[in-house]
């Protein structure tokens, strides 16, 4: 998707105001978190799946294991490709300190840079729907941070207001 490139260092540049002293596996993991996307031909499709969180799951299994073949190519040790590739399995759930700091950038980098295009591309009702699902995975803290988003296009805000209403 167009907004990709963007978002992944969108979701670095948030992960660094949510945890300025972020270690090198944690960074690493936010830019690279959604690399699945970057070829059409072998990314994880939504359509494969009966629900939207089988999709996400799959999705950050896919992107972990791409990563962990990079990482190992270039012969990083054992433990930073591990670590790494852990981050991202669980970007999409959380469930501990720092997945959960790297779900809450993930989060927080869709509502500001790539609900313009999804909102573009999908509309109201499927954005109002991801939207929710995005907002009820992030931290309170986090929740906080998107209020604070504005966009240009007033239909954008009243997305996230309404999300954040009735999610």
């Amino acid at each position: 998707m167009a907004e990709d490139p963007l978002h992944a260092i969108n979701t670095l540049v948030w992960l660094r105001r949510l945890e300025p002293q972020a270690d090198a596996a944690l960074c690493l993991a936010a830019y690279t978190h959604d690399i699945d996307r970057a070829d059409e031909r072998t990314k994880v499709r939504r359509e494969q799946f009966a629900d939207y969180d089988s999709f996400k799951a799959a999705h950050a299994e896919h992107s972990a294991a791409i990563v962990r073949a990079v990482l190992a190519a270039e012969r990083l040790p054992g433990a930073f490709i591990s670590d790494c590739c852990e981050l991202i399995r669980r970007h999409e759930v959380g469930g501990c300190r720092r997945s959960d700091l790297l779900r809450d950038a993930d989060s927080i980098s869709y509502f500001d840079v790539n609900l313009p295009l999804y909102y573009q591309r999908e509309g109201w009702d499927e954005s109002l729907r991801r939207c929710r699902w995005g907002w009820r995975r992030l931290s309170p803290a986090a929740q906080q941070q998107v209020l604070t988003i504005r966009h240009a296009d007033p239909r954008l805000n009243e997305l996230i207001a309404l999300a954040a209403r009735t999610a």
